[in-house]
């Protein structure tokens, strides 16, 4: 697949666009997103998203429009934990409901510059060493594991824990500005050390998500330019269902099959050949089931013991 550096330059341009209409013109105002609103735009992003597919398809063919829409699809699945931090994240620092989006919107920015370092560097692996295939398919395959067995109250979140305790921080947020001035000194807000947490939980959360896209394509604009339409739209996809994220318990089972799914097809990739849309069928099979449970069985009401 070659991709022109005008196609490049138009992609960080479409990007660019739609962040600065995103910060200054959409969310102009630090307020409160409701439900409707955030469904919205979450239907926006992934018009947007669906219609570069289109654009893939036209320029690149068929296979190549596949591929994007399935590494997309793995990325927007793999960030549901980043959901769950997000609330951790919020409540520990004490961000409002009319901040948490400025928030949001600052760690994209993060999540693009290492997200595009993690990818380009991920894929010429994979393109100059053989083995690493191997190598890639079995940390997949160990994140799995470790995803399906991890704890409810596991997370990334001492990254934040850490942060606090190695910067001096107000206690108490000053609006929506990132320092403030304390006994005649310039510290960092909460609102800084959230961003900060943010970047860095992205990062290690890439370590899950990367290699997974990357087994279903190793073209760097599909992987990079889906995770980035993605990560884009998580921000909406936060506030329209942050409300209903603890009722999804069976998630962590289907990112772990899906994960196990995209490992075994990077280890058998010498072997088998799995084709893309057999990837993409897999993989929203796998989300529909598990939401679907998640949705219809009724938690076991806790025993009380007997008087």
């Amino acid at each position: 697949m070659e991709v022109s550096m005008i196609e490049w330059m138009v992609f960080f341009a479409i990007v660019a666009i739609l962040l600065f209409l995103d910060l200054f013109v959409i969310h102009r105002k630090n307020e409160h997103i409701p439900v409707r609103s955030a469904l919205l735009q979450t239907a926006i992003w992934v018009s947007i998203a669906l219609a570069f597919g289109v654009y893939v398809y036209l320029q690149h063919g068929a296979d190549h429009a596949m591929e994007f829409y399935a590494a997309y699809v793995v990325e927007e699945a793999m960030s549901v934990d980043n959901l769950f931090v997000f609330i951790l994240l919020f409540s520990m620092f004490g961000i409002k409901d009319e901040m948490q989006h400025k928030a949001l919107f600052y760690g994209i920015i993060g999540a693009i510059v290492f997200r595009a370092i993690f990818i380009f560097v991920g894929s010429e692996l994979l393109n100059r060493i053989d083995w690493m295939m191997y190598i890639f398919g079995i940390l997949l395959v160990f994140l799995a594991f470790k995803t399906a067995f991890q704890k409810k109250d596991e997370s990334k979140a001492p990254v934040a824990e850490w942060l606090s305790k190695h910067m001096n921080v107000s206690s108490d947020l000053d609006g929506g500005k990132f320092f403030t001035i304390e006994n005649g000194k310039r510290i960092a807000t909460p609102l800084l050390v959230c961003v900060l947490a943010i970047e860095l939980t992205d990062i290690m959360f890439a370590i899950d998500s990367v290699p997974a896209c990357l087994s279903i394509t190793q073209e760097t604009f599909l992987v990079y330019t889906s995770n980035i339409f993605a990560i884009m739209g998580l921000r909406s996809l936060y506030f329209a269902i942050h409300g209903s994220l603890e009722s999804l318990r069976y998630m962590k089972y289907g990112l772990a099959a899906i994960l196990l799914f995209v490992g075994f097809k990077m280890l058998v990739s010498n072997f088998y050949h799995v084709d893309v849309v057999m990837s993409l069928g897999v993989i929203l099979g796998v989300l529909a089931v598990t939401v679907a449970a998640s949705l219809l069985i009724k938690p076991k009401a806790p025993k009380t013991a007997a008087p």
